[in-house]
């Protein structure tokens, strides 16, 4: 049984911005990080309905068509006023462009229809680890706050220009990416639902950060 990452790993995305984040994250921690469009590995059906459950699809196939570690991560906007979607199929509805402008717009959209004074939303992030012996492991982190419309910021991706995390007034579009999914030297807790899993995962599977 793996107990610990280190060396050479596999991200499993084809997502730029999901991967830059990743290797961000990864890079303290004396990690080597191949995506899996680098290596020309295909896309598996994520079939799952949560979270998880897709994160593990991903990991999985990637670790076997590697032979070496791989993490995935499976991510996604929760909106209270629409019964928690788009959820697992956030990136689903930015449609094979990506468009996530659109996405945007679906939500304020569909929010509107919903006649729902509530503006509150969630983002979750299941970070999952599978080794090619068969071994796995599963962190999620979420991150509450509330939809801005109209959408501010050009930074991040994804849904980030239309969310404000709680205690803030300024949109994950509008943060740096130190701010965003910067790990505190202190152990206080990440921003991002991608970094508070990754504390997670660094607490249980990784060598200390080194400072430098």
């Amino acid at each position: 049984m793996n107990d610990r990452l280190e060396g050479k790993i596999v991200i499993a995305t084809h997502n730029s911005g999901k991967l830059r984040e990743m290797r961000e994250l990864l890079a303290p921690h004396g990690i080597e990080a191949v995506s899996a469009g680098e290596l020309g590995l295909s896309e598996p059906e994520e079939t799952g309905d949560d979270f998880v459950t897709n994160a593990l699809i991903k990991a999985r196939a990637a670790a076997k068509g590697a032979g070496l570690p791989a993490l995935a991560d499976d991510s996604g906007l929760c909106v209270e006023a629409l019964g928690g979607a788009p959820g697992v199929f956030s990136a689903r509805w930015a449609g094979e462009t990506k468009d996530f402008a659109a996405a945007m717009a679906r939500v304020a959209q569909e929010m509107k229809a919903s006649g729902s004074p509530s503006r509150r939303a969630h983002f979750v992030s299941a970070l999952a680890v599978a080794w090619p012996d068969g071994a796995e492991q599963v962190f999620e982190g979420k991150v509450f706050g509330d939809l801005t419309f109209p959408t501010r910021g050009t930074r991040g991706f994804g849904y980030d220009p239309c969310f404000t995390p709680d205690g803030y007034t300024r949109t994950f579009g509008e943060m740096s990416a130190e701010e965003k999914h910067g790990i505190p030297a202190d152990g206080a807790q990440a921003l991002s639902h991608r970094a508070r899993a990754f504390q997670m995962l660094a607490a249980s599977l990784l060598a200390p950060a080194d400072p430098s």
